[in-house]
């Protein structure tokens, strides 16, 4: 394996948008990671449908920050204006593919299910910090540029796609409506991921 190239975790890096809301105090690096998809039990717990492996960062994180969806909303959830800028998590813990949180204030189905549909954002400071110098998050590679060995500039990393054994990066190329370039996240094509530089290098050629 290539130095500092290997496995990704994927928490969404979709940015919070404009909040309906008005809530105030979404960190600056904030990351989206699930949804509240409903309620589990009668006592108040959540239910959350985490993206990819987001859930590790989900329980890692004892804060997390909502924003709601402008679409409509399921029976029974609470009109945009009042859902909590923030929840405190008690506890969290995986139920199949969701993860089930007790809240601080949340005692009952009903206020549970008013929560239905929120989008779970959590800062990246409070991130698992990854096991080797080998495992990186998306958040973490998109932006950065990409050159080959040859130093020709490839484009910058604006998404990842998850195909099960391993990730594809998702260049842009430079050049005005030129379609992306897509180059497998695997030592045998990327040589070095410098986080601190922003760039990535890769063994490719250009496709332009």
């Amino acid at each position: 394996m290539a130095s500092g190239v290997g496995t990704v975790s994927h928490p969404s890096v979709a940015p919070p948008s404009a909040d309906p809301t008005g809530n105030a105090g979404m960190p600056a690096d904030a990351v989206e990671v699930g949804r509240i998809i409903g309620p589990w039990g009668v006592k108040g717990e959540i239910r959350v449908k985490p993206f990819s492996s987001g859930a590790e960062v989900l329980f890692s994180s004892t804060l997390w920050f909502l924003q709601a969806i402008d679409q409509p909303r399921p029976p029974g959830a609470r009109p945009l204006s009042a859902v909590p800028a923030r929840l405190h998590v008690l506890r969290a813990r995986g139920q199949g593919e969701a993860v089930v949180a007790t809240v601080q204030g949340l005692s009952d189905r009903d206020q549970a299910l008013a929560l239905s549909g929120a989008r779970v954002f959590v800062s990246r400071a409070s991130f698992p910090a990854t096991s080797n110098d080998d495992e990186f998050y998306w958040v973490d590679l998109i932006g950065l540029s990409v050159v080959n060995r040859a130093g020709l500039a490839l484009g910058s990393v604006v998404g990842l796609i998850e195909t099960g054994p391993h990730s594809v990066l998702r260049i842009q190329l430079p050049q005005e409506g030129a379609e992306e370039c897509l180059i497998p996240f695997v030592a045998a094509y990327v040589d070095k991921v410098d986080r601190p530089g922003s760039l990535i290098t890769v063994d490719w050629e250009a496709d332009y």
